[in-house]
């Protein structure tokens, strides 16, 4: 089975410890989706839920993971990452076959 995303080790060890600490059920998996369109562009989402009868389930770096079937063509190749920083710390999603803009002034 073709995997469509990828979760990096910070953010493999950020979810699983979501999972011990914050009384996530045991049959629940990480659900990974996007939202939205238009002017904005898409947003992503994380969450914990339980299999639908319209995801595709898989498991990476021992975390069950759902996706709804009508959202793998939105998520295939991107990268599952956490950042932590001074000011802000969070998931953040990118796709690494994408190149990223630069400023004109660069």
């Amino acid at each position: 089975m073709l995997i469509p995303i990828t979760i990096t080790e910070k953010a493999q060890k950020e979810i699983k410890n979501i999972m011990e600490h914050k009384n996530i059920p045991v049959d629940y998996s990480l659900r990974v989706g996007v939202k939205g369109g238009g002017c904005g562009g898409m947003s992503y989402a994380l969450g914990f839920d339980k299999p639908k009868e319209d995801d595709q389930q898989f498991e990476t770096g021992g975390i069950p993971v759902l996706i709804e079937k009508r959202h793998v063509m939105f998520l295939m190749g991107m990268q599952v990452d956490f950042y932590e920083g001074n000011e802000a710390r969070g998931f953040t999603f990118e796709n690494p076959d994408i190149p990223k803009r630069h400023d004109v002034n660069e």
